[in-house]
């Protein structure tokens, strides 16, 4: 939705860069208080886009070797990559906020 707002104005390289910032802010708002319920912090939402960072990395070695070690399509693979990368996100997610929660007390 934030994309497609923005790309009626801006360019949709400009667009999806400000969608994708805007919603790793939103999951580190929506993770700190309602998932982990920890304090926002600055320092926590500069740490919080390693999640993302880490997750991509993973998610993009993984879905190669799925697709080239295991022969699966390349449509279907992406699915088993999600499915195994949400226990991932969740521990890193977990693992960050509540660090920087910790070091903030």
């Amino acid at each position: 939705m934030v994309y497609l707002s923005l790309n009626l104005v801006l360019s949709y390289q400009i667009s999806y860069f400000l969608a994708f910032v805007t919603g790793i802010v939103f999951a580190y708002w929506f993770n700190a208080t309602y998932v982990f319920r920890v304090q926002l912090c600055w320092s926590g939402l500069f740490a919080y886009p390693l999640v993302y960072l880490l997750q991509y990395a993973v998610g993009a070695v993984m879905l190669g070797w799925i697709v080239e070690n295991l022969g699966l399509q390349e449509n279907i693979a992406p699915l088993i990559v999600a499915l195994t990368m949400l226990p991932i996100t969740y521990l890193a997610s977990k693992t960050i906020l509540l660090f920087n929660d910790y070091k903030n007390k």
